[in-house]
């Protein structure tokens, strides 16, 4: 009997995940949808908007811990062989939860000393004491992203550690919209919290319309009124986020994981290093194609994470909470797209075609939001935005699907860590060329208008770029070249 056969007859034996158990490892994600809107949402928005931070600092900061996604595979492999607490993958997603937390937290105390510098120098400029704070905020927001990926990346092993191929589809679905859902919720309550900062006065939001049309500059908001709100938000939130966490996964890894009845660690695809798997990719023409997509795709799809909620702020004058709330109606509309498309658009119009037509729909989306700005009606915005959030969704799931179909089964684990480490790094970029592109734009305009909608026109450009890239996927040229390929690297790396 071989060793794939004593595992499955292993695995016969131990509980199927179910609904609740699903729903519960979900909690985890949804944890993890609560801090992305503290750093992509209220953090971003404040350190431009509120403490004038330029935007390229800014994102350059916030991207600094999608950089930290090579680590991936190091934590992997060391939740593969070395345990915690006499678990292989529970104790990783514990610490590494307590560790981020304290991380984003710091991370704060840090944005306040170098907005106090900006405030005593009257405005930006790279003095020695605001270069030492911005190395420290990197630094600490680097942390940040090392945690996060000891935590994200022993967490997507234990999916696969406790699913089987019937359903590991939907413990992935289950999981993955509860993220989505973290978002929303984030976005609701963290716009409710920070609204009880304006009606204290803070912010001018019945001066913010007439500000705007004489084309001036929102007054800011006093740096102490803002610290004691936002330092209970991001208290509480990482201990929400933990809470989560915990409950999330106790007992579940002891309980349902299969990981000791397979493979031995020694010959594991997650073994195969971060060269190793640039090598995967080249090895196809094919795979380096899908992976020039989805570089082009996930980049054009998340260049506006840096500048949505200041745009909310300085072309529709909304206050801090009004702006984070954007975040949660474009996941509402995601939710829409992951169900819509997953039932009745992918199986009507194939995965090729479905990725496309979310290109395209994404593409009108910015236009959309750049028409909403001249309106200046934020409910304009808002309706945008849930069609950008469905498009989102549609494109996302024919692209994830098409993945799938361009995965080989001998080395999905090396393919899949490929792809997330081609979205991460792609994600980190995008949010840099964000803040990029809105420096440059506000250096060309004097309009604020037309410096966001630079951003968002280069975004659709980059759209229609990955269909022309799309165009060249070949699954079946695919199938057939790359299995030999695949083996060869693989042979050679275990022979080494």
């Amino acid at each position: 009997m071989t060793t794939s056969e004593l595992s499955s007859t292993s695995a016969q034996n131990l509980p199927t995940v179910g609904p609740f158990t699903m729903f519960r490892l979900g909690l985890f994600n949804l944890g993890l949808g609560l801090m992305a809107v503290l750093t992509l949402a209220v953090l971003n928005r404040v350190m431009i908007s509120e403490l004038d931070i330029p935007a390229t600092v800014t994102a350059g900061a916030l991207a600094v811990p999608q950089f930290m996604a090579p680590a991936r595979i190091w934590f992997g492999q060391l939740s593969d062989s070395k345990k915690i607490f006499k678990l292989h993958r529970s104790g990783y997603v514990w610490i590494g939860t307590v560790l981020f937390g304290s991380a984003i937290f710091v991370a704060v105390q840090i944005v306040w000393q170098l907005a106090l510098a900006v405030r005593e120098n009257g405005g930006w400029a790279w003095s020695g004491e605001m270069l030492l704070w911005a190395i420290a905020l990197g630094a600490v927001l680097g942390f940040y992203g090392l945690a996060l990926s000891s935590t994200s990346t022993p967490f997507t092993a234990l999916l696969v550690d406790i699913s089987d191929e019937n359903n590991r589809s939907k413990i992935v679905a289950v999981v993955w919209s509860m993220l989505l859902l973290g978002v929303v919720i984030g976005g609701i309550s963290g716009s409710i919290f920070l609204d009880q900062v304006q009606q204290a006065g803070v912010i001018l939001g019945a001066n913010a319309g007439a500000i705007i049309t004489q084309g001036e500059k929102l007054l800011n908001t006093p740096i102490e009124s803002l610290q004691g709100p936002i330092n209970s938000l991001f208290l509480v939130v990482p201990a929400i986020a933990f809470g989560l966490g915990l409950l999330g996964i106790l007992g579940i890894e002891r309980k349902y994981s299969r990981f000791s009845r397979r493979t031995a660690p020694t010959t594991r695809e997650d073994q195969i290093t971060f060269q190793d798997s640039i090598k995967v990719v080249r090895s196809s023409p094919q795979t380096a194609i899908f992976f020039s997509f989805l570089v082009t795709f996930t980049i054009s799809l998340f260049m506006q994470e840096a500048v949505l909620e200041p745009y909310g702020g300085e072309v529709f004058g909304m206050s801090i909470g009004e702006s984070t709330l954007l975040n949660s109606y474009w996941g509402i509309g995601v939710l829409v797209g992951y169900s819509v498309t997953g039932f009745l658009v992918v199986p009507r119009l194939g995965k090729k075609n479905t990725a496309r037509l979310g290109c395209l729909l994404t593409a009108a989306c910015f236009f959309l939001i750049i028409l909403a700005g001249f309106t200046q009606q934020p409910q304009i915005l808002r309706y945008a935005l849930v069609l950008f959030g469905m498009a989102t969704g549609i494109g996302t799931i024919g692209a994830i699907s098409l993945m799938l179909d361009l995965t080989a089964a001998e080395t999905a684990g090396t393919f899949i860590g490929t792809w997330a480490l081609a979205q991460a790094m792609s994600r980190a970029i995008a949010t840099l060329m964000g803040g990029v592109v809105l420096d440059i734009g506000r250096a060309i305009f004097q309009t604020p208008l037309l410096a966001y909608s630079s951003v968002f026109v280069l975004q659709a450009v980059g759209m229609f770029s990955a269909i022309f890239i799309l165009n060249n996927v070949n699954i079946h040229e695919f199938k057939e070249n790359t299995r030999q390929a695949i083996a060869t690297i693989l042979e050679g790396e275990l022979d080494g």
